[in-house]
């Protein structure tokens, strides 16, 4: 989203990412970001909680405001849990098993449409009709 971002600001358009990756996002440095140390896929938080959410939200928006420097990633002071326990149980292998445990939603290969309208524009995309 970096190399996006960059393009989008050299047409004279504001960006902010958000980043559960950090080490990935100040690779490709983004104009400005905010960092939020989330299981990947819930970057503007938990599912439900909308107070958290707005919240990550408005300093998203804070940071196009008062970030000036190109690269800058802002840490947002956010915890998923009480301790960070759950880091132990994404994308690491079980000892005894051998098997990935992964807190994250599974993946599928096929596309995932919020409702049957975005289904339907993607295949007219698909096909040009």
């Amino acid at each position: 989203m970096g190399l996006v971002a960059r393009e989008i600001e050299r047409r004279g358009i504001a960006t902010v990412s958000l980043s559960s990756a950090r080490s990935i996002t100040a690779a490709v440095r983004p104009p400005r970001a905010v960092f939020v140390d989330f299981p990947l896929g819930h970057t503007a938080g938990k599912r439900g909680d909308v107070a958290l959410q707005r919240s990550i939200m408005l300093d998203a928006l804070a940071a196009l405001e008062e970030v000036d420097e190109p690269g800058t990633i802002r840490d947002l002071p956010y915890r998923w849990a009480e301790t960070d326990e759950w880091k132990n149980r994404v994308m690491r292998p079980d000892r005894e098993s051998g098997e990935h445990r992964d807190d994250r939603t599974a993946r599928s290969p096929e596309p995932q449409y919020q409702d049957p309208e975005d289904r339907e524009a993607a295949e007219r995309n698909r096909t040009g009709e």
